[in-house]
């Protein structure tokens, strides 16, 4: 399968970086073939311009910095997301990234009076996330309601194929877990790479 990973993490030394790199070795070993954007090692602008808004919904060209990403995005039949979850949802990078990357024309079709929204990344058939969030799992999923899960899983998710299979991983609390628990959640990330279908 055609995987691209996409990063966002401003610390190359955080256990998220690690995080990232074990995903990506493994599928890389499994014989996927693998995509890479790290967003703050390339210095992405997440800041959508007035000028790129007004263009937002035209047919013309992307800006430059954008094109490669979504050449990326139309080559990737799943994609992996792998980010800390900041204030319950992804980080400002990752969500400028979604908000001048995902556009209509090239993930969507705008919807009309006579037509509905349509996917248009019918070839992704796999969106996962590696994700680490600070909170307990019973704050973020019960009081708060787990707003970048359903971001990514359900929002994202309708841009791609019909049947489009999803996987999330979450280490909670993450700042209180010592190296032993690192390491077990680093061996789950492994296994369920390794278990994505050539």
């Amino acid at each position: 399968m055609r995987l691209l990973f996409i990063h966002s993490h401003p610390v190359p030394e955080s256990f998220n970086t690690a995080l990232y790199k074990a995903a990506v070795e493994t599928a890389r070993a499994k014989g996927h073939e693998v995509g890479l954007i790290d967003l703050y090692a390339e210095g992405f602008n997440p800041v959508m311009s007035a000028e790129e808004r007004r263009a937002y919904h035209d047919d013309g060209p992307p800006p430059p910095d954008v094109a490669p990403h979504i050449a990326a995005l139309q080559w990737a039949e799943g994609l992996i997301f792998v980010y800390p979850t900041w204030w319950y949802a992804q980080p400002a990078m990752l969500k400028g990234w979604m908000d001048r990357v995902w556009r209509p024309g090239v993930t969507f079709s705008v919807p009309t009076l006579s037509e509905s929204m349509r996917p248009a990344l019918t070839q992704v058939r796999l969106i996962g996330v590696i994700t680490t969030l600070g909170s307990p799992w019973w704050f973020w999923t019960f009081l708060v309601g787990g707003p970048g899960r359903r971001m990514i899983l359900r929002g994202l998710r309708f841009c791609t194929a019909r049947r489009t299979k999803t996987f999330w991983l979450g280490l909670h609390e993450m700042d209180t877990q010592d190296a032993p628990a690192r390491a077990r959640y680093l061996d789950r990330v492994r296994a369920r790479i390794e278990r994505i279908p050539l």
